[in-house]
């Protein structure tokens, strides 16, 4: 089923473009700097970033549609609850042993994508209706 793109969610999922972009470059190119700041794997920190790349394309793409399939926002609501889960779940499966810095790092990206996956569930919502 296809739904139109409303200015709201257009919005949201460029904001989420926008800011998983700019994380995406400073992880791909700063990773050797981030990571004995925070205590994270170099290897982690950067492949989290190159992990952003496609899914930042794929938002800028939907945002420019008119209409898109329900689903493919879905698909974007859940890659950013899974992001959440993955971000809490490595804080304490005890795989990494980052410091305070690292987990306040962790945490406060994982609340912010936590904040775009509902923005995006609302707008959905909101045009589903």
């Amino acid at each position: 089923m296809q739904i139109s793109v409303s200015p709201f969610l257009r919005n949201v999922l460029m904001l989420d473009a926008l800011v998983s972009g700019a994380a995406a470059i400073i992880l791909l190119g700063g990773a050797h700097m981030l990571s004995p700041l925070l205590e994270i794997p170099q290897s982690l920190l950067f492949w989290s970033g190159a992990a952003l790349v496609p899914f930042v394309l794929m938002m800028l793409a939907v945002s420019r549609r008119q209409a898109v399939s329900r689903g493919m926002l879905l698909e974007i609501i859940a890659i950013n609850a899974a992001w959440v889960i993955a971000s809490f779940g490595l804080l304490v499966s005890g795989f990494i042993a980052p410091n305070l810095l690292g987990i306040a790092f962790v945490s406060a990206q994982a609340i912010a994508v936590a904040l775009f996956a509902e923005l995006q569930y609302v707008g959905l919502r909101r045009v589903a209706v």
